[in-house]
Formats: C-alpha cells, sequence, structure tokens
C-alpha cells in the first residue's frame, strides 16, 4: 500500500512538470516513478488518518509562513551585517536539538534553518542535535532556539 502511495505521487509529480500527457510521457512517468519509489529508503509514516487532514493543513500552512518569516528576518538581519562593516559580528557553531520524533522532522528542520540567511546547518549527529553555523552567535541563541520550538510544534502536529 506504501508503494502505491509513493508512485502515484512520484508519478503525479512528474506529470505535473512535464505537462506532456501523450502515452509515452505517460509510461515514462509510470517507470520513473516506480524506479525511484525502489531507490528510496523505507520510512515508517504514520497512519493515515481523514479526521487530521484539517489539522494537518492549518500545521502545513502555519510552518510554510513561520519558516517565510524566518527567512525574511534572517534576510534583515544579514542585510545589516553586510552593510554596515563596522557591525560587530561573533560567527560561531551552536548545538540545537531537533526534539522531533522522525527523520523527516529533523530533516525539514535543518532545512528551514540552512533556509534563513545567516545560518546554515553543518552537521547533524545520531541524537537528531543539529550543528548550526550562525553569523551572530549571541543573537541567534534566542532566535533559533525560539523558531526551533515552533517548527517541532508544527511539525509534530504534521507527521506524529
Amino acid at each position: 500500500m506504501r508503494l502505491i502511495h509513493i508512485v502515484l505521487s512520484l508519478f503525479l509529480a512528474y506529470l505535473a512538470l512535464t505537462g506532456n500527457l501523450s502515452l509515452p510521457n505517460l509510461v515514462m512517468g509510470a517507470l520513473v516513478a516506480f524506479g525511484i519509489s525502489l531507490l528510496l529508503p523505507r520510512i515508517e509514516l504514520p497512519a493515515f488518518s481523514l479526521a487530521r487532514v484539517p489539522e494537518f493543513l492549518w500545521a502545513t500552512l502555519r510552518y510554510i509562513f513561520v519558516v517565510t518569516w524566518d527567512v525574511i528576518r534572517g534576510a534583515y538581519s544579514t542585510a545589516l551585517i553586510v552593510l554596515d562593516p563596522k557591525m560587530p559580528i561573533n560567527p560561531g557553531i551552536i548545538a540545537i536539538p531537533s526534539g522531533t520524533k522522525t527523520e523527516l522532522g529533523t530533516a525539514l528542520s535543518a532545512h528551514a534553518i540552512t533556509l534563513s540567511p545567516g545560518e546554515m546547518v553543518v552537521a547533524i549527529d545520531q541524537d537528531g542535535v543539529m550543528y548550526t553555523h550562525c553569523l551572530n552567535v549571541g543573537d541567534s541563541v534566542r532566535f533559533v532556539t525560539e523558531a526551533q520550538e515552533m517548527r517541532k510544534n508544527l511539525l509534530s502536529k504534521m507527521f506524529e
């Protein structure tokens, strides 16, 4: 059942990207989707529940808004640092626990942090702790900790 969902999702994504509904393209899309699904690692996904769909959609919309806001705030902060060379910076690496129960949650969290200008996840250990390089460690510790807590709550509503 899981394989069918993955193949169907990949097939639909392929069709959306190509925009070509000819028979050869449909066959190629099905073959590509099936081939990719065989290469993907086996990840345990939560059981689908129609009752969870509204909560999932609401959490997803909020997550997108939070990540967008983090990117805007990070871009502003980074622009201030770049445009004012006298502004003191304190670069360094901080450890941020992902706090999520799944690898997908940790990966999405790391992706959101790396999207934010001025911050980049450089390593993730076995316990899900993300080592993040920041342009200004003093400001980032508080900001990243608050943002990670919000992301963790939204990701748990989405994937657990």
